[in-house]
């Protein structure tokens, strides 16, 4: 009985998203408040509906209600209660649930936001060109109604697509199994019990971010509340995004054994395309709060970076590609995603074509050297993300055109996108300076190269130039940083905001402002990609790998350490059996023990499916 209460408010939930949001533009249009105040009781609706289809979804995984088709085919009674949990969003129809269910969280959030942060009023207009305070408000109440609405119809786009192709409710009976299959084995993972949710709830921030400015192209009048807004939701989304990358990393890295720093996968790249371009939204919207330049293009950020998890959703969901990540691979559900994307970023893409100058019409500062250091940084990170979805899609294509298969893999993306890495260390390391003066720069560009040069010159790396000058591009990021703490002393000065020159074409266009010194997020984000650049030298440039067969009582040398086969154990767990070996890692000179690894092979007993479990120690110089 329970899942068919979920089903219902599975239902519930789409058919008041699809509607409702058709009644309020109606209400917009005609100036009936009635109608443009709906939005807000159709979010908690919609947010109350998938949450109790969530729980209705998860209360069959922890129950082991193998009647329901979704459970019977992720799940079994051997699966710890934390797996089973997880098994939730394991599998296709949960995981396109589980994003969905965060949106329809986001609809419900700004619903509470509208309702605390507007006053109310008698009526609506239907005019946005109000003037005075009441006009002011009225026309914000009409914002934030269109606003519900688009993210509204995103919803019930995707309830609908569940409802249709993905229905995580389907019943098995009256030939309900005993047992279920199983979690895929790759799965049953720490990584992949945080990795999809912190990920989901990013992409629940671009859809955010896609409505409020779909509603701001509607308007067709700039507005600061409408940037505040985005630009807030773009740093939480930022966060979710770089956590859920980071975590999905890991994952490949430890459970699959993939070792390196980027794989470039297909499904990485999907979810990794919309980190760099949420990246360079996150600095327009800053140059635009700033300086009132950028407009265009954080707009176009804001569309394109949804779109882009709608692509990345049709890649992993549709069989086009495949991939150890792949959701599912029925064509059927690729073409009514297709259907899906398009529906949704047509009217996007035509309203960006229609209204987009007029609604970036309005103030800017004239560009400074400090605006162009920006901008450069913004069009470098927007490039890269487009050099890696041109590399992702391209075997693709090729397979279209000529019907043969073509991989673009790591050297590919490597060969733009390091020297790209490199570039952007260089541009945020001077805007870290700014009002620095020379003098400072001078010392983080000596010290800079000083450690890159000490570095690559007393080891013994691959490539000793670009050793020399991604540790020198790191080591300039950390030094710009910390020089920012630091007193000027050497003659620096911020430039003042009184005398800038300003053209001003528009009522509503914001004061533009000279942005101060970097907070403190900022700095950590930025000493981020230092680490990053390190951890990805290192492993080009110092890793050693080696193939080779052993058993009981052998050893192999590698570099400066030997392996040591030393017995295999048997080992027996709840959901699988296996073989241990047990491998001592010494010193070549001495045999004084590093470290001891146990890799095992693995055969799950529900599956029997078998698959092997890498031996890593996690050290902070080396793995």
């Amino acid at each position: 009985m329970i899942p068919e209460i979920g089903h219902f408010l599975l239902i519930l939930a789409a058919v008041t998203a699809l509607l409702v949001p058709v009644a309020v533009f109606r209400g917009v249009a005609t100036g009936n408040a009635v109608l443009t105040r709906l939005w807000r009781p159709a979010a908690l609706i919609v947010a109350a509906g998938m949450t109790g289809a969530s729980a209705a979804l998860m209360h069959a995984f922890l129950t082991d209600d193998f009647s329901v088709a979704y459970v019977a085919n992720h799940s079994n009674t051997k699966l710890a209660a934390v797996y089973k949990a997880a098994a939730f969003w394991g599998g296709h129809e949960g995981s396109i649930l589980l994003w969905t269910l965060f949106m329809a969280w986001g609809a419900l959030w700004l619903a509470r936001r509208s309702q605390r942060h507007r006053t109310d009023a008698p009526e609506v207009a239907a005019s946005v060109a109000a003037s005075g305070p009441c006009g002011d408000a009225l026309t914000a109440k009409i914002f934030d109604a269109r606003t519900g609405a688009v993210l509204l119809l995103v919803i019930g786009g995707f309830s609908l697509f569940i409802l249709a192709t993905s229905n995580p409710f389907l019943r098995l009976l009256p030939d309900v199994p005993t047992e279920g299959r199983d979690l895929n084995p790759v799965l049953q993972d720490i990584g992949m019990i945080l990795h999809p949710p912190v990920l989901f709830l990013g992409y629940a921030g671009l859809a955010v971010m896609f409505a409020v400015m779909s509603a701001l192209l509607s308007e067709g009048a700039w507005r600061r509340g409408a940037v505040r807004l985005v630009t807030h939701v773009a740093v939480v989304t930022w966060i979710f995004l770089t956590a859920g990358n980071m975590l999905g990393s890991w994952w490949a890295y430890t459970e699959l054994g993939w070792g390196g720093w980027w794989f470039w996968d297909p499904v990485e790249n999907a979810s990794f395309i919309p980190w760099l371009t949420t990246t360079a939204l996150l600095h327009a919207l800053i140059q635009t709060k700033a300086t009132g330049q950028l407009k265009r293009l954080s707009i176009f950020l804001s569309l394109f970076g949804f779109a882009l998890c709608l692509l990345g959703t049709l890649i992993v969901r549709s069989g086009l590609m495949q991939s150890v990540h792949a959701f599912a691979t029925d064509p059927t559900r690729g073409t009514a995603l297709f259907v899906l994307m398009i529906a949704i970023m047509g009217p996007a893409t035509a309203l960006y074509a229609m209204r987009v100058e007029k609604t970036a019409a309005g103030e800017e500062t004239s560009p400074t050297t400090d605006d162009a250091l920006m901008t450069a940084g913004i069009f470098l990170v927007t490039a890269a993300a487009f050099g890696v979805l041109f590399g992702t899609l391209y075997p693709l294509a090729y397979d279209m055109a000529v019907e043969k298969s073509l991989t673009v893999g790591a050297p590919y993306f490597n060969s733009f996108f390091a020297p790209m890495a490199l570039l952007a260390a260089v541009l945020v390391g001077a805007a870290q300076l700014r009002g620095r003066g020379l003098v400072s720069a001078g010392v983080c560009a000596v010290l800079s190269l000083a450690a890159g040069g000490a570095l690559a010159f007393t080891t013994d790396p691959r490539d000793l130039w670009m050793t020399a000058a991604a540790v020198s591009a790191a080591a300039w990021i950390v030094s710009t940083a910390a020089a920012g703490f630091l007193p000027k002393t050497f003659g620096g000065k911020m430039e003042a905001e009184d005398g800038r020159h300003h053209h001003h074409h528009g009522r509503h266009a914001a004061k533009p402002r000279r942005p101060g010194r970097l907070s403190w997020p900022a700095l950590v984000a930025h000493v981020g990609i230092a680490v990053s650049i390190l951890g990805a030298v290192g492993v080009e440039q110092f890793e050693k790998e080696a193939l080779v067969r052993m058993g009981p009582g052998l050893g192999r040398p590698l570099d400066d350490v030997v392996f040591v086969y030393t017995e295999t154990r048997a080992v027996s767990m709840p959901s699988y059996y296996g073989r241990q070996a047990v491998i001592e890692v010494r010193e070549l000179e001495g045999e004084a023990l590093i470290t001891t690894l146990l890799p095992e092979r693995q055969t799950f007993i529900s599956s029997g499916m078998q698959m092997s479990a890498a031996g890593i120690d996690h050290g902070l110089t080396r793995d």
